[in-house]
Parts: C-alpha cells; sequence; structure tokens
C-alpha cells in the first residue's frame, strides 16, 4: 500500500434501483468534463457483453486472477455475486487517486463498509428517491421488468435503505438538477480541505509563511 498522501479524493456513491444514482455520475461527468474526476473501473471474472471493453467496462479477470488478487489482499471491496467475483482494485485506486484524480466507486452498503475500513478517509453518499411510489413507476418506466421482479427489486430497495445512516451524505433525488448541484458541492467541497490543500500548494504556503527578516 502506498504511503503518499493522495491529492485526489475517493467517493462511495450508493442507492437502490431506480434512484438514479447511475444518471447523477453520468451528469457530474459531462458537466466537468474538463476536471480530473472518473468512476472506478470494477473487476469481474463474468464474460463480456456485447460492446463492452477490458478496461472501459470492466476489468475482466478468470476466476484464478481474481482468486490470487483476494489472497494478495489486492481488493478494497470484493463480491461473489450469480456465480461470479466482482472487485474494486486497490491498486488502481491508490495509482488514481496519487495522480490527482478524484474516483467515484458505484457499489453498495457492504461494499461500502468494506472500503470505509481500508480507506477511512473515503466520503460516502446514499441517495434515495422522494417516495416508494416515484420509486415503483420508475421502476416501471423502464420497461425491463414484471411486476413480480419489480416488487422484488422494491423489498430489497428498503432493505438497502434501511442503512443510509452509516453514510456521511444523503440526497434525496426528487429534482434531478438540484440533487446534481448538491453532489457537485460534496465534491468540490472536499477539494478544498486543508490535507490535501497543503499538499496542492505546499510551495506557495511556505512562501507565505517564509521569515524574509
Amino acid at each position: 500500500m502506498t504511503t503518499s498522501i493522495a491529492t485526489g479524493n475517493l467517493f462511495i456513491l450508493a442507492a437502490p434501483s431506480g434512484a438514479g444514482k447511475s444518471s447523477l455520475i453520468r451528469a457530474l461527468l459531462e458537466r466537468h468534463s474538463h476536471e480530473s474526476m472518473q468512476v472506478s473501473v470494477s473487476c469481474t471474472t463474468r464474460a463480456p457483453r456485447p460492446g463492452e471493453i477490458d478496461g472501459v467496462h470492466y476489468h475482466f479477470l478468470t476466476e484464478a486472477q481474481f482468486q490470487e488478487k483476494i489472497a494478495n489482499n489486492e481488493f478494497y471491496e470484493w463480491a461473489h455475486v450469480f456465480g461470479n467475483y466482482y472487485g474494486t482494485s486497490r491498486t488502481y485506486i491508490e495509482e488514481t487517486l496519487a495522480s490527482g484524480i478524484d474516483v467515484f466507486l458505484d457499489i453498495d452498503w457492504q461494499g461500502a463498509r468494506q472500503v470505509r475500513a481500508a480507506h477511512p478517509e473515503v466520503q460516502s453518499i446514499f441517495i434515495v428517491p422522494p417516495s416508494l411510489e416515484i420509486l415503483v413507476e420508475r421502476l416501471r418506466q423502464r420497461g425491463q421488468d414484471s411486476e413480480e421482479v419489480i416488487q422484488a427489486r422494491m423489498e430489497k430497495a428498503q432493505a438497502e435503505m434501511s442503512h443510509y445512516h452509516e453514510f456521511d451524505y444523503l440526497l434525496v433525488n426528487d429534482k434531478f438538477e438540484q440533487t446534481l448541484t448538491q453532489l457537485e458541492h460534496i465534491v468540490f467541497a472536499q477539494r478544498l480541505r486543508v490535507p490535501l490543500q497543503q499538499v496542492r500548494h505546499a510551495a506557495k504556503i511556505k512562501d507565505l509563511l517564509a521569515n524574509d527578516g
């Protein structure tokens, strides 16, 4: 593990399906395409889907490669879901942060616990819909799932939302643009914290505090 002070910030964004998390992340990156921020590219053992590119959508690994990385403690967090492994590379995150780039982790509350233990400085944000009625309406509008699947997603959503208090920030995604601005404020406020600013502006601070007399 690197011992240098990272100049980028690590953020966790978690939300139940249908709360609008992916849309918010995408809109934030589009709004600040010139800024140093990106979504973490996870590792997985599942096969690439049509159109998916290794290193862009996921880092595709064999199960043996993934197991070796687990043994070497190379993940901030990992999980085995529906027969496949998914994980967040420790080396990838630390190298990206050290280069001054903010990184967003799109993970659930369980993954958030693992990352928090490995990287206590992480800032975590939980996003919820304004109501259950609106959440189920959003899921139906996707037109991808049966009513049975939607009800199962709703039950899972309520279970996930019960962990909101484990996060640093809570955003209610009622008005999209307003929520996007709130997310933006959180990100840029983190960039102004003293530990990061004293690294970025070390020479300037040294000059300001120099005793010429």
